[in-house]
């Protein structure tokens, strides 16, 4: 799984190589502690212009659905089960016309021994940005006018599937990751066979994991209210 996870930079310095059109207003700054619910920026293609404009828009972590009630299912839809979304009707639709890219720096994960739960900061060896694959979601909010910029609420989950190498000794699952080549073909919103999508991002993962390294990191990143970059310094 993703709990949380880290973005450094912000706009351009974060996406470069995945040559975004347009960024958005009001983008939300580098963060070392991202948790759910939070502000994050992603990466989507709208399918409203020919061809579709690449965006970088802020969004708020744990997927939304369009039926929803309110917006708090999403607290419990930060991640999805890549394996599992095409027969989930809460990600089904979003996977068919609705896949965005998560730009991170790297993410933390729990190692358990002996009931002991040990953090672990994951990341590209050579610090450059890491992507997962993601789902997103636009919500409108019956209780706002249709004049209020703020009644639509845009929102993502991050795909993951089973761990594999050094990254299975920490947790069983890993985030999606997805390279700056294949982000082209994920974005893509006129893709029609995305059962054979998913599952070439599902194979091609394994491969970008032996570009990671991982380092044990303090637990003052289990509480939210600590942000800043000793959070990622190994411990002594």
């Amino acid at each position: 799984m993703c709990g949380r996870f880290v973005v450094a930079n912000a706009g351009s310095e974060l996406v470069g190589v995945l040559r975004v059109d347009i960024e958005g207003d009001d983008l939300p700054a580098p963060s070392y502690n991202i948790a759910p619910t939070d502000r994050v920026a992603i990466v989507l293609d709208s399918a409203k212009t020919e061809p579709p404009t690449r965006r970088l828009e802020a969004a708020r972590w744990g997927l939304v659905p369009a039926w929803a009630k309110d917006p708090g299912i999403g607290s419990k839809a930060f991640n999805a089960r890549a394996e599992e979304v095409e027969d989930k009707p809460m990600f089904r639709q979003a996977l068919i016309k609705r896949r965005a890219v998560v730009p991170a720096s790297g993410y933390y994960e729990w190692k358990t021994e002996d009931g002991v739960k040990t953090p672990y900061y994951i990341h590209p060896i050579d610090d450059g940005p890491l992507f997962f694959a993601g789902l997103y979601e636009w919500w409108k909010d019956p209780a706002k006018s249709d004049d209020d910029p703020t009644r639509w609420l845009l929102s993502f989950t991050i795909l993951t599937r089973d761990s594999i190498g050094a990254l299975g000794s920490v947790h069983d699952r890993m985030p999606l990751f997805i390279d700056g080549d294949y982000a082209d073909v994920w974005l893509d919103p006129t893709t029609e066979n995305v059962g054979d999508l998913l599952d070439a991002a599902i194979d091609a993962a394994p491969a970008l994991v032996d570009s990671l390294s991982m380092r044990e990191v303090d637990r003052a990143v289990g509480n939210v209210r600590n942000n800043g970059p000793e959070l990622i310094e190994p411990v002594s």
